[in-house]
């Protein structure tokens, strides 16, 4: 019985010692079981915001690199908003004030991560849903970062085209999102999720099986065809609860014929909204007929740049279009997808310009938006 008390005065003796040491020099104190932060804290952690003090993320905050990482995005969204966010909403509520109602969802083909823009144009839709051929990569988890100088870095450069102009160029996000920390496009949806004003209630992974259900999944796991992930969340302005899907699947064609879950995933949604930006004008190519159809009939509102569907698919029977900005045509890379009618329509119709970039033209002198509304 003396052997036993005198065991346990030692370990309360060790105790209170920690205790006593915590208290003094919280730097050293020692860390419980690791709890893994919330997808919330991750967000903010990512786009260089402050963590709640009780977060398990909360003493890499105390990191230069991440003070520095912070500072960075500091500058830059500041940059953003004065440049280009501040003109888009002015626009908005003279221009376009139908794009601020409540939508049950919107549609961005070929979005890749850019949830930026998607959120600016449409803020009250009930459901977004993004995809692109970009894979989603593992959670981030910035308590198992090895290299945090490094991986925010990594982070900063995949967002950097984005910011600077409007779109992400795909072969730098390659090169980018592929480093071994923070890789694919959760990450960056997460940071602008978080610079956007907006908390994140619940992520889930799954996939969509050939019905179009999707399906909840570990991270990482085999499951149908086409991965994705549904993240739930709530706007800090206006509280409403909101749902982004994003998935990594292949549009053309042939990829939906291969795979037809996320057509049948977007059907079940019904009638909304679409949003194309920068989208390499594939839907003038032979092989994007599928995807074109779907966002036509399943559209009341299709917002795009000229790199988008091509004008003479909207028959005028069905849609009124108005013009925004400046039409110069399609810049080099994709010069082969002028439209000699749209220009004549810009000439015609001397739309009010925009001070504001949009899509491959981020010069606002040069850029132009269209607005098709079904009849």
């Amino acid at each position: 019985m003396k052997a036993n008390c005198t065991a346990l005065s030692i370990v309360l003796g060790l105790v209170s010692a920690l205790t006593v040491s915590a208290q003094e020099n919280p730097e050293v104190a020692p860390r419980a079981i690791p709890v893994n932060a919330g997808p919330n804290d991750v967000a903010r952690f990512l786009a260089g915001m402050s963590v709640p003090e009780n977060s398990p993320l909360a003493p890499l905050t105390r990191d230069p690199a991440w003070q520095a990482h912070a500072a960075f995005f500091e500058e830059q969204f500041s940059k953003l908003h004065l440049r280009q966010l501040e003109k888009l909403h002015a626009w908005q509520q003279t221009s376009f004030p139908e794009s601020l109602n409540p939508f049950p969802v919107v549609f961005y083909m070929f979005s890749g991560p850019d949830f930026l823009y998607v959120d600016q144009f449409f803020p009250r839709a009930a459901v977004y849903v993004l995809c692109g051929k970009e894979a989603l990569g593992p959670p981030p988890d910035p308590l198992r970062i090895a290299n945090l100088p490094g991986a925010l870095g990594n982070l900063e450069n995949a967002m950097k085209s984005s910011l600077n102009t409007t779109y992400f160029i795909t072969k730098d996000m390659k090169v980018d999102l592929h480093e071994q920390n923070l890789n694919g496009v959760l990450p960056i949806l997460y940071a602008y999720m978080a610079r956007a004003d907006k908390s994140i209630t619940n992520v889930a992974f799954g996939s969509l099986n050939s019905s179009g259900v999707f399906e909840e999944a570990a991270p990482g796991k085999k499951g149908g065809s086409t991965p994705g992930v549904r993240i739930r969340y709530s706007d800090n302005q206006s509280g409403n609860a909101q749902t982004l899907y994003y998935f990594t699947t292949d549009v053309s064609d042939g990829g939906i014929k291969a795979t037809p879950g996320f057509l049948k995933f977007c059907q079940r949604l019904g009638t909304g909204a679409s949003f194309l930006k920068s989208s390499s004008y594939l839907m003038f190519e032979s092989g994007f007929a599928s995807i074109r159809n779907f966002v036509l009939d399943h559209s009341n509102m299709i917002v795009q740049d000229d790199s988008g569907i091509p004008l003479a698919y909207f028959d005028p029977n069905k849609w009124t279009v108005h013009f925004f900005g400046a039409y110069l045509g399609p810049i080099e890379l994709f010069k082969q997808h002028y439209q000699p009618r749209l220009r004549e329509l810009f000439e015609q119709t001397n739309p009010p310009p925009l001070d504001f970039g949009f899509g491959y033209r981020w010069n606002y002198k040069e850029a132009n938006l269209i607005v098709a509304t079904r009849k």
